[in-house]
C-alpha cells in the first residue's frame, strides 16, 4: 500500500511517519487518562479496549488531514462523541424485534386483578372527596392538578386573577387532604 502525503494547515505534507510521530508524542501519553475516562463513562467494561482503538483510529484519520491542536481536547472530544454514537446505536431496537411481542414471550405490563380493584377503589375515594369540595375549588383543583394547567392558564380560562386561582388551589388541596385523611382515620377506627 502506498501512502500519499496530505497537507496540514501549514501547507506542508503530512505523511504516515509524521502522523505516527505526532501520535506517539502527543496522543499516547494521554492513554491512562483516556482509559480512566472510558471506564468511568461506559457501562460495559469489556468494550473499553475496543473503544480505545476506535478513538485512536478516528484521531489518526483526522490527523492525516490536519494535526489537531490541542491534541488532548481533540482526543477527549473524539472519545465523548464515540460514546454518544455507541449509546445511540445501543438504544435503537429494530422494528422487526418488537413487531410481534407475543412470540417473544414478554409479559405485558397489565396490572393484576387485585391491583386494578385497588386502583378503582382509590379513584372512587378521590372522586368522592372531590365532590365534597366547593365548586370553584374543585374546578381549579381539577384544572391544575389533573389536567396540568398552569395558574395563569386556569386564571384565563375561568376569568379569575392568578392570586385567586392560587388561593383556591391551596384551599382545595388542604380540604382534599383533610377529607381523605379523615376517611383513612375513620376506616382505621372501624377495623
Amino acid at each position: 500500500m502506498v501512502e500519499t502525503p496530505e497537507t496540514n494547515p501549514r501547507g506542508t505534507a503530512m505523511n504516515a511517519p509524521e502522523v505516527e510521530a505526532w501520535f506517539v508524542r502527543e496522543v499516547l501519553p494521554l492513554e491512562a487518562m483516556l482509559m480512566q475516562y472510558l471506564r468511568h463513562n461506559w457501562r460495559d467494561q469489556s468494550d473499553i479496549e475496543d473503544l480505545r482503538q476506535e478513538i485512536y483510529v478516528r484521531v489518526c484519520q483526522a490527523a492525516r488531514k490536519e494535526i489537531p491542536h490541542p491534541a488532548k481536547a481533540f482526543v477527549f472530544t473524539t472519545a465523548r462523541n464515540l460514546l454518544i454514537d455507541r449509546a445511540r446505536k445501543s438504544n435503537v431496537v429494530p422494528i422487526e424485534a418488537v413487531s410481534d411481542l407475543d412470540t417473544l414471550g414478554i409479559a405485558v405490563d397489565t396490572p393484576s386483578p387485585d391491583r386494578s380493584l385497588i386502583a378503582r377503589d382509590e379513584l372512587r375515594k378521590l372522586q368522592g372527596a372531590l365532590d365534597q369540595l366547593p365548586p370553584r375549588c374543585r374546578e381549579v383543583l381539577i384544572l391544575g392538578r389533573i389536567e396540568g394547567l398552569t395558574g395563569r392558564e386556569i386564571a384565563q380560562r375561568l376569568g379569575l386573577a392568578e392570586t385567586t386561582v392560587s388561593e383556591h388551589l391551596a384551599k382545595g388541596m388542604h380540604a382534599l387532604t383533610d377529607i381523605l385523611l379523615r376517611e383513612s382515620i375513620d376506616l382505621k377506627r372501624r377495623t
